[in-house]
């Protein structure tokens, strides 16, 4: 074979590789065309699914029970803080300790010398417990204060 007809067989398959280049190229965006389609349908439906305003509602009003949520725990908080209180139950904790230990001990207790001192100690202590219990009433009516003010907060988040 002559030259020219060698060089014309390397252009012919050269002119054939970029027609198949292209076809390959054809059928790649196809098929993204195709994924493309189906991924708008999904999206459409999850669309019609999900309704924005009921959403937007939704998450209001679950906005407004994380905040009763909130207020109510805080309440709770402050209950069962001023239920605790830790000195009037050490103290109250020590009474009803020292009442059994009189009771089992009886009698012997009382003649004890140690004893009467700790009895003569009880008595300015039950006097502190009664300072104690009025500034405690004190204590209570700004207590007070502080419940009716969660409790306006409480009833300006459930309106």
């Amino acid at each position: 074979m002559s030259r020219k007809a060698v060089n014309r067989l390397y252009e012919n398959k050269a002119q054939l590789n970029s027609i198949s280049m292209h076809l390959g190229e054809s059928v790649a965006i196809a098929r993204t065309v195709g994924h493309l389609s189906k991924s708008a349908e999904v999206m459409k439906l999850v669309n019609n699914l999900m309704k924005a305003p009921q959403m937007a509602t939704t998450m209001q009003e679950f906005s407004k029970e994380m905040t009763k949520a909130g207020v109510i725990e805080e309440i709770v908080n402050d209950a069962v803080d001023t239920a605790l209180d830790s000195e009037d139950i050490e103290e109250e904790t020590e009474e009803e300790v020292n009442k059994v230990l009189s009771e089992i001990a009886g009698e012997t207790a009382a003649q004890l010398p140690e004893a009467v001192r700790k009895e003569r100690a009880r008595v300015p202590t039950q006097r502190e417990t009664t300072s104690h219990q009025e500034e405690a009433i004190a204590e209570g009516a700004d207590d007070e204060e502080e419940l009716e003010e969660i409790r306006a907060r409480l009833a300006r988040v459930r309106s």
